[in-house]
Protein backbone atom coordinates (compact mmCIF):
# COMPACT_ATOMS: atom_id res chain seq x y z
CA UNK A 1 0.00 0.00 0.00
CA UNK A 2 1.44 3.39 -1.03
CA UNK A 3 0.96 6.41 1.19
CA UNK A 4 1.67 10.06 0.36
CA UNK A 5 2.58 11.76 3.63
CA UNK A 6 3.08 15.42 4.58
CA UNK A 7 5.49 16.22 7.38
CA UNK A 8 6.54 19.40 9.18
CA UNK A 9 9.82 19.75 11.05
CA UNK A 10 12.23 22.08 12.75
CA UNK A 11 15.48 21.39 10.95
CA UNK A 12 17.73 22.99 13.58
CA UNK A 13 18.93 19.72 15.12
CA UNK A 14 19.21 17.65 11.94
CA UNK A 15 21.76 17.15 9.19
CA UNK A 16 19.14 17.75 6.51
CA UNK A 17 16.39 15.53 5.16
CA UNK A 18 18.34 12.79 3.40
CA UNK A 19 19.80 9.84 5.30
CA UNK A 20 23.52 10.14 6.07
CA UNK A 21 25.74 7.60 7.84
CA UNK A 22 26.01 8.26 11.59
CA UNK A 23 24.06 11.54 11.30
CA UNK A 24 20.64 12.48 12.65
CA UNK A 25 18.39 13.24 9.68
CA UNK A 26 14.67 13.72 9.07
CA UNK A 27 14.51 10.73 6.73
CA UNK A 28 16.29 8.55 9.27
CA UNK A 29 13.76 9.41 11.98
CA UNK A 30 10.81 8.83 9.65
CA UNK A 31 12.13 5.45 8.52
CA UNK A 32 12.78 4.40 12.10
CA UNK A 33 9.15 5.14 13.02
CA UNK A 34 7.84 3.35 9.95
CA UNK A 35 9.99 0.29 10.69
CA UNK A 36 8.11 -0.17 13.96
CA UNK A 37 4.75 0.06 12.18
CA UNK A 38 5.72 -2.05 9.14
CA UNK A 39 7.70 -4.62 11.18
CA UNK A 40 10.64 -4.28 8.81
CA UNK A 41 12.70 -1.48 7.25
CA UNK A 42 11.22 0.62 4.45
CA UNK A 43 12.85 3.40 2.42
CA UNK A 44 10.87 6.57 1.88
CA UNK A 45 11.06 8.77 -1.22
CA UNK A 46 11.02 12.50 -0.50
CA UNK A 47 9.72 15.22 -2.80
CA UNK A 48 12.99 17.06 -2.22
CA UNK A 49 16.03 17.21 -0.01
CA UNK A 50 16.21 20.08 2.43
CA UNK A 51 19.70 21.00 3.66
CA UNK A 52 20.97 20.96 7.21
CA UNK A 53 19.07 23.53 9.29
CA UNK A 54 16.25 24.09 6.76
CA UNK A 55 12.72 23.85 8.16
CA UNK A 56 9.48 22.57 6.64
CA UNK A 57 5.76 23.00 7.09
CA UNK A 58 4.87 20.90 4.05
CA UNK A 59 7.57 18.43 3.04
CA UNK A 60 6.08 15.38 1.29
CA UNK A 61 7.28 11.81 0.89
CA UNK A 62 5.78 8.52 -0.22
CA UNK A 63 6.27 5.08 1.21
CA UNK A 64 5.13 1.56 0.34
CA UNK A 65 4.07 -0.46 3.38
CA UNK A 66 3.35 -4.18 3.67
CA UNK A 67 0.51 -3.41 6.08
CA UNK A 68 -2.76 -1.69 5.23
CA UNK A 69 -3.21 0.97 7.91
CA UNK A 70 -6.04 3.54 7.95
CA UNK A 71 -4.78 7.01 7.08
CA UNK A 72 -5.59 8.58 10.45
CA UNK A 73 -4.23 5.54 12.25
CA UNK A 74 -0.91 5.76 10.41
CA UNK A 75 -0.64 9.48 11.17
CA UNK A 76 -1.32 8.92 14.88
CA UNK A 77 1.07 5.98 15.08
CA UNK A 78 3.91 7.85 13.40
CA UNK A 79 3.45 10.95 15.56
CA UNK A 80 3.61 8.80 18.69
CA UNK A 81 6.98 7.45 17.56
CA UNK A 82 8.59 10.63 16.19
CA UNK A 83 10.58 13.29 18.07
CA UNK A 84 8.65 16.42 19.10
CA UNK A 85 10.28 18.51 16.36
CA UNK A 86 8.96 16.27 13.56
CA UNK A 87 5.19 15.99 13.03
CA UNK A 88 3.03 14.27 10.42
CA UNK A 89 0.21 16.57 9.26
CA UNK A 90 -1.46 14.51 6.51
CA UNK A 91 -1.57 10.92 5.23
CA UNK A 92 -3.28 9.81 2.03
CA UNK A 93 -3.45 6.42 0.32
CA UNK A 94 -2.47 6.79 -3.34
CA UNK A 95 -1.93 4.61 -6.37
CA UNK A 96 1.48 3.18 -7.20
CA UNK A 97 1.94 5.63 -10.08
CA UNK A 98 2.09 8.58 -7.66
CA UNK A 99 5.65 9.63 -6.80
CA UNK A 100 6.36 12.28 -4.18
CA UNK A 101 9.05 13.90 -6.31
CA UNK A 102 8.11 13.25 -9.92
CA UNK A 103 4.38 13.87 -9.51
CA UNK A 104 4.89 17.25 -7.80
CA UNK A 105 3.68 20.28 -9.77
CA UNK A 106 4.67 23.25 -7.60
CA UNK A 107 6.83 23.92 -4.57
CA UNK A 108 6.64 26.95 -2.30
CA UNK A 109 9.55 28.16 -0.18
CA UNK A 110 9.75 31.13 2.17
CA UNK A 111 12.94 32.80 3.37
CA UNK A 112 12.86 35.07 6.45
CA UNK A 113 15.32 37.90 7.07
CA UNK A 114 15.36 40.01 10.23
CA UNK A 115 16.45 43.56 9.45
CA UNK A 116 15.74 44.83 12.98
CA UNK A 117 17.47 44.24 16.30
CA UNK A 118 19.33 40.94 16.65
CA UNK A 119 16.86 38.25 17.78
CA UNK A 120 18.71 35.70 19.91
CA UNK A 121 15.57 33.68 20.69
CA UNK A 122 14.68 33.03 17.05
CA UNK A 123 18.21 32.88 15.68
CA UNK A 124 17.71 29.28 14.49
CA UNK A 125 14.58 30.22 12.56
CA UNK A 126 15.46 33.50 10.83
CA UNK A 127 18.50 35.05 9.19
CA UNK A 128 19.65 37.85 11.48
CA UNK A 129 20.87 40.36 8.91
CA UNK A 130 20.09 43.28 11.25
CA UNK A 131 20.61 46.01 8.65
CA UNK A 132 18.21 47.78 6.36
CA UNK A 133 17.43 46.44 2.89
CA UNK A 134 15.63 48.25 0.05
CA UNK A 135 12.54 46.14 -0.61
CA UNK A 136 11.60 47.98 -3.79
CA UNK A 137 14.98 47.28 -5.37
CA UNK A 138 14.75 43.60 -4.42
CA UNK A 139 11.24 43.38 -5.89
CA UNK A 140 12.52 44.89 -9.14
CA UNK A 141 15.44 42.46 -9.22
CA UNK A 142 13.31 39.42 -8.42
CA UNK A 143 11.25 39.90 -11.59
CA UNK A 144 14.25 38.78 -13.66
CA UNK A 145 14.15 35.39 -11.92
CA UNK A 146 10.51 34.71 -12.78
CA UNK A 147 9.75 32.53 -15.79
CA UNK A 148 11.46 29.63 -17.52
CA UNK A 149 15.24 29.95 -17.26
CA UNK A 150 18.53 28.13 -17.05
CA UNK A 151 19.41 28.78 -13.38
CA UNK A 152 23.01 27.55 -13.49
CA UNK A 153 24.26 30.84 -11.99
CA UNK A 154 22.16 30.18 -8.90
CA UNK A 155 22.74 26.44 -8.42
CA UNK A 156 25.57 24.94 -6.40
CA UNK A 157 27.25 21.87 -7.88
CA UNK A 158 27.09 20.24 -11.28
CA UNK A 159 24.01 18.67 -12.82
CA UNK A 160 22.88 17.72 -16.32
CA UNK A 161 20.09 20.26 -16.48
CA UNK A 162 19.61 23.62 -14.73
CA UNK A 163 16.30 24.48 -16.38
CA UNK A 164 13.26 25.19 -14.24
CA UNK A 165 10.31 27.54 -13.91
CA UNK A 166 9.68 30.10 -11.17
CA UNK A 167 6.03 31.10 -11.29
CA UNK A 168 6.09 33.90 -8.75
CA UNK A 169 8.24 35.69 -6.16
CA UNK A 170 6.53 37.77 -3.51
CA UNK A 171 8.49 40.02 -1.14
CA UNK A 172 6.79 41.68 1.82
CA UNK A 173 7.60 43.00 5.29
CA UNK A 174 5.91 42.39 8.63
CA UNK A 175 7.42 44.34 11.54
CA UNK A 176 11.18 43.79 11.23
CA UNK A 177 10.97 40.58 9.17
CA UNK A 178 11.15 40.55 5.37
CA UNK A 179 9.53 37.50 3.79
CA UNK A 180 10.59 36.17 0.38
CA UNK A 181 8.10 33.70 -1.11
CA UNK A 182 9.23 31.59 -4.07
CA UNK A 183 6.79 29.43 -6.06
CA UNK A 184 8.31 27.21 -8.71
CA UNK A 185 8.46 23.86 -10.45
CA UNK A 186 11.82 22.62 -9.14
CA UNK A 187 14.50 24.12 -6.92
CA UNK A 188 18.00 22.66 -7.11
CA UNK A 189 20.88 22.53 -4.62
CA UNK A 190 21.14 25.83 -2.68
CA UNK A 191 19.08 27.52 -5.40
CA UNK A 192 16.81 29.57 -3.13
CA UNK A 193 19.65 30.42 -0.75
CA UNK A 194 21.82 31.52 -3.69
CA UNK A 195 19.09 33.68 -5.18
CA UNK A 196 18.58 35.18 -1.73
CA UNK A 197 22.28 35.99 -1.49
CA UNK A 198 22.07 37.84 -4.79
CA UNK A 199 18.87 39.68 -3.84
CA UNK A 200 20.42 40.84 -0.57
CA UNK A 201 23.31 42.38 -2.53
CA UNK A 202 20.68 44.32 -4.49
CA UNK A 203 18.79 45.32 -1.34
CA UNK A 204 22.04 46.50 0.25
CA UNK A 205 22.71 48.60 -2.89
CA UNK A 206 25.95 46.77 -3.65
CA UNK A 207 24.77 45.72 -7.11
CA UNK A 208 22.00 46.92 -9.43
CA UNK A 209 18.79 44.94 -10.05
CA UNK A 210 19.85 44.26 -13.66
CA UNK A 211 22.83 42.30 -12.31
CA UNK A 212 20.45 39.47 -11.41
CA UNK A 213 19.63 39.08 -15.11
CA UNK A 214 23.28 39.38 -16.11
CA UNK A 215 24.15 36.39 -13.91
CA UNK A 216 21.26 34.41 -15.41
CA UNK A 217 22.46 35.24 -18.92
CA UNK A 218 26.11 34.50 -18.16
CA UNK A 219 25.27 31.30 -16.21
CA UNK A 220 27.84 32.36 -13.63
CA UNK A 221 28.07 34.09 -10.26
CA UNK A 222 29.91 37.08 -11.69
CA UNK A 223 28.98 39.40 -8.80
CA UNK A 224 30.18 37.02 -6.09
CA UNK A 225 27.04 36.66 -3.99
CA UNK A 226 27.19 34.27 -1.03
CA UNK A 227 24.44 31.78 -0.26
CA UNK A 228 22.43 32.85 2.77
CA UNK A 229 22.31 30.57 5.85
CA UNK A 230 19.89 27.65 5.92
CA UNK A 231 18.11 28.65 9.13
CA UNK A 232 15.94 31.28 7.39
CA UNK A 233 14.56 28.86 4.81
CA UNK A 234 11.20 27.02 5.00
CA UNK A 235 9.66 24.51 2.61
CA UNK A 236 6.03 25.59 2.91
CA UNK A 237 4.08 23.27 0.63
CA UNK A 238 4.19 20.96 -2.37
CA UNK A 239 1.27 20.80 -4.76
CA UNK A 240 -0.03 17.83 -6.77
CA UNK A 241 -2.81 17.49 -9.31
CA UNK A 242 -5.96 15.64 -8.21
CA UNK A 243 -4.48 14.28 -4.98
Amino acid sequence: MRYLITVSYDGSNYYGFEVQPDKMTIQGCLESALKVINKKHVTIKGAGRTDRGVHAYGQVFHVDLDVNVPENGLMSAMNSLLPNDIHITNVKKVSKDIHARFSAKKKTYIYKINIGEYDAINNSHIYNYNKNLDINLMKEASKYLIGMHDYEAYVTGKRDNYNSIIYDIDIYKENSIIYFKFIGKSFYTYMVRNMMGALVLVGAKKIEPICIKEMLDNKENIYHYVALPSNGLYLMKIEYDNI
